[in-house]
């Protein structure tokens, strides 16, 4: 529960964020609820999905 309550306060603030960090709050708000349903992980997943939405949003604005 404390996950995705997290999660909905990082949502929050993904509006007044540069890109980068938007698309790192954003997949750390997926990878920590996707961390927690799958067994409790859910730091764990909260910072795998930072990385990889950090690496996306990179990614989108190089082109």
């Amino acid at each position: 529960m404390r996950s995705l309550i997290l999660s909905v306060a990082a949502l929050a603030l993904v509006g007044s964020v540069t890109t980068a960090s938007a698309g790192c709050l954003t997949g750390a708000a997926v990878g920590g609820v996707a961390g927690h349903v799958a067994g409790h992980h859910g730091l764990l997943g909260a910072a795998a999905g930072c990385a990889v939405g950090h690496h996306m949003a990179k990614k989108k604005a190089a082109h």
